[in-house]
């Protein structure tokens, strides 16, 4: 019944709302470009507030469902989403992490202080052997950040000897001890992360320097190699990339095969006050879509310089942090970052993975910020109560995203939205060929009050069809009270006269098939 009633108000809006001038999306069908790689849609878990403690591990001995320890609610929302990638243990908190405290018996191992989060006690209860459980459990590959902000080449190294070693030496055995006895495969390795900041305060060049030091000796099997990432730059900052390319060479084991770099998406634009989750202002939905659309010149930016410094295309551009970030929730650990998560962030996610999409050539991986309970999170948790959030219908809605491969799209008359000084499309789209053959159209309507007239121009078509995601307020938003109050609803549009034609209502996000 209630399924009805909210396709039944959207009939209503669409009905009813004024609508511009219909903008003409076409599709390049006969000129395919790249595979839009499935770690795209990669996951970030950081040793942060509830992100993994509650989030994900609750312990064999806890009240809420588990398996081994690891949330069934959760872990069954995750694999519906087909994650293909998840990224540990940091994040600010990988350069303090000492992989060796997180191993062992469980009630022997250190408690630590996340002096980075909260200041709270880690007792390590989720260390590495549960970290790469949890992912064989979800079928994701891993990508594991390495401790270079007060760690050492020794233990870097002693630590994927332990991952992936099948030797007959200590740390091998040690891990066989520990009740792993084949090597794990480690899909990415990072030295360090964000080390113009927290993990180092330093030059692009001292990094540099550090990377080729450390890369030297992190030596694994031959048939286990990790496709190796420097710590890049974020926002505007070109120079890390510059810098990495012209000074790192790929010689002895030295090898450099991503660039990292990290985009946050504040309303405001400030960090100091970034802005509410909810109950925001008008303007502030504009200044949201802009400052996430920024995204697009800084790609563009660091891929010109890597176009000119690696024609071959051997470095990819990894987007490994990225999302909204908001003001904390009132009344919560301001070091724990959870915050509500609403149809804004649906429209966030949306603009930005149409956007890897159409740079998917050296875009292969990106990792919103963060899975669970933490900023743009899909999944909230409290306590026993799980809610699935605007932003996991999203990443849901588009799966057949993954692997696909990637078709050129043009918008014609397209409408365009201004506050002030700046502007943004009203309208973003993507669309590709899936693995299972048919072409997929994703579209996103930035305007909050009008609805997006849209022809598809795309050879032949009869019909679209597929889900939407939409609601009258512009916050609208899960809770655990009501966790179904923002979900996708079917949508099918034939076509007329041989056109096909799309109503894409104010504040939406769609994804369908075409045929």
């Amino acid at each position: 019944m209630k399924f009805v009633s909210t396709a039944a108000a959207i009939a209503v809006a669409l009905a009813t709302v004024s609508v511009h001038s219909a903008t003409t999306v076409t599709i390049e069908t006969n000129a395919p470009g790249a595979v839009i790689h499935r770690n795209i849609y990669g996951q970030f878990m950081e040793h942060l507030g509830r992100g993994i403690y509650e989030g994900i591990w609750v312990g064999e001995d806890s009240d809420i469902p588990n398996t081994k320890g690891y949330r069934k609610d959760v872990v069954k929302a995750l694999k519906e989403l087909q994650v293909p990638l998840l990224r540990w243990p940091g994040g600010c908190f990988a350069d303090e992490y000492h992989w060796q405290d997180g191993i062992g018996p469980r009630d022997k191992r250190k408690k630590t202080v996340n002096t980075t989060w909260g200041g709270v006690i880690d007792d390590n209860r989720f260390g590495t052997h549960e970290f790469m459980e949890f992912a064989e459990m979800l079928g994701a590959e891993v990508y594991i950040n390495g401790n270079l902000g007060t760690g050492t080449p020794q233990e870097m190294a002693a630590w994927l000897e332990y991952m992936t070693s099948d030797s007959d030496s200590t740390l091998a055995n040690l891990r066989r001890a520990n009740g792993r006895k084949q090597p794990w495969k480690v899909d990415y390795f990072a030295v360090g992360n964000e080390s113009w900041g927290c993990g180092g305060t330093m030059r692009p060049e001292y990094y540099a320097d550090l990377y080729k030091h450390y890369a030297t000796f992190l030596k694994t099997p031959a048939d286990n190699q990790p496709v190796m990432i420097a710590s890049g730059g974020h926002t505007e900052i070109t120079d890390w990339t510059r810098t990495l390319l012209e000074q790192v060479p790929d010689v002895w084991s030295v090898r450099m095969q991503a660039i990292s770099h990290h985009y946050y998406t504040l309303p405001t634009g400030d960090w100091e006050t970034h802005g509410k989750a909810l109950n925001f202002p008008a303007s502030e939905w504009f200044s949201t879509m802009w400052q996430t659309l920024r995204m697009e010149t800084f790609i563009k930016e660091n891929i010109a310089i890597m176009d000119e410094l690696d024609p071959d295309n051997k470095v990819g551009f990894y987007v490994d942090e990225w999302g909204t970030w908001f003001d904390a929730e009132e009344g919560d650990n301001p070091g724990f970052l959870y915050q509500q998560n609403s149809l804004r962030d649906a429209l966030v996610a949306a603009l930005n993975l149409n956007l890897f999409h159409k740079y998917a050539r050296r875009i292969q991986m990106t990792n919103i910020a963060q899975m669970v309970n933490v900023l743009q999170a899909m999944i909230l948790t409290d306590k026993e109560k799980m809610v699935l959030t605007p932003t996991y219908h999203v990443f849901k809605m588009y799966i057949p995203f993954q692997d696909a491969t990637s078709l050129p799209v043009e918008l014609k008359d397209a409408p365009v939205l201004t506050q002030g000084d700046k502007s943004i499309p009203a309208i973003s789209a993507s669309a590709a060929i899936a693995k299972d053959g048919n072409t997929y159209l994703a579209l996103a309507n930035t305007d909050p009050d009008k609805v997006q007239e849209i022809v598809l121009d795309a050879g032949k078509l009869r019909s679209a069809s597929g889900e939407l995601l939409t609601a009258d307020a512009m916050d609208a938003h899960n809770t655990f009270a009501k966790p179904n109050a923002l979900v996708p609803t079917p949508y099918k549009v034939k076509a007329k006269d041989g056109r096909l034609t799309i109503k894409l209502p104010a504040k939406s996000v769609m994804v369908v098939r075409l045929k």
